[in-house]
């Protein structure tokens, strides 16, 4: 990881990577949505509602692990000052945002014939609206301080204090009484789900994965190429 903390370094082995990873996304959240639609049957509770999970849950757990990663990589470039790690945060931050506002629209979509309402303030639902308060207070910051090593270091901060939610919005369901449903996959005794409904699940989380994977890559090599571009222009050889 750190070997690739060297920006030629990162351009040479995210260019090999990228398409391979690209694919792998594609055909995964292809063939995950298309169990989900078409071969998997109505549920006996939710009936076809329970389609919206396919989108949701994966959309969910993107979003925490985005945040995870951009915690880290503020991390690492406020302790170590890896070159990338500040680039690497700050381009996760729109995606997991992104991600965020997905998994609410869709929790909303999935609660209102659920639940009989689109939202209610339990601990999961406002904890997780918190989560994108974070993201979106964390790209402002990385706005509003002209000066990039001094927003790189505030914005950090923000991203490293604010981790402290991913456990909240994990154990929410357990610590407090809740409308949200409790954890039904990875729990002591099993996963609560058939399996008829499970795969297609697993399928879809690992292409959101993959998908993130790719996007966030292909902006931090963006990110490369026009801070590279600033340095040959202020040197005077942007010809």
């Amino acid at each position: 990881m750190f070997a690739l903390a060297n920006p030629k370094r990162f351009m040479d082995v995210s260019r090999l990577l990228l398409p391979w990873i690209a694919a792998a996304a594609a055909i995964l959240i292809g063939v995950g949505l298309y169990f989900a639609l078409a071969v998997v049957p109505p549920e006996r509770l939710q009936g076809d509602t329970v389609r919206i999970m396919y989108v949701h849950v994966p959309a969910a757990w993107t979003a925490m692990m985005a945040y995870g990663l951009m915690a880290l990589a503020s991390l690492l470039g406020l302790v170590n000052r890896h070159p990338l790690a500040d680039i690497a945060a700050r381009e996760a931050a729109p995606l997991g945002a992104l991600f965020t506002a997905l998994a609410l629209v869709t929790g909303s979509l999935w609660g209102k014939p659920t639940w009989g309402t689109y939202w209610v303030w339990d601990a999961r639902l406002t904890s997780f609206l918190l989560l994108l308060f974070l993201y979106l207070g964390y790209i402002a910051l990385w706005n509003a301080i002209e000066d990039e090593t001094r927003a790189a270091r505030a914005a950090a901060v923000l991203a490293i204090v604010g981790a402290v939610n991913l456990p909240v919005i994990t154990f929410s369901v357990e610590w407090w009484n809740t409308l949200h449903q409790g954890e039904s996959i990875f729990r002591a005794g099993g996963p609560t789900i058939a399996p008829i409904y499970l795969w297609p699940l697993f399928a879809t989380a690992a292409g959101y994965t993959a998908l993130f994977a790719s996007l966030w890559i292909l902006r931090i090599r963006t990110a490369i190429l026009r801070r590279s571009a600033r340095v040959r222009l202020a040197a005077g050889d942007g010809r």
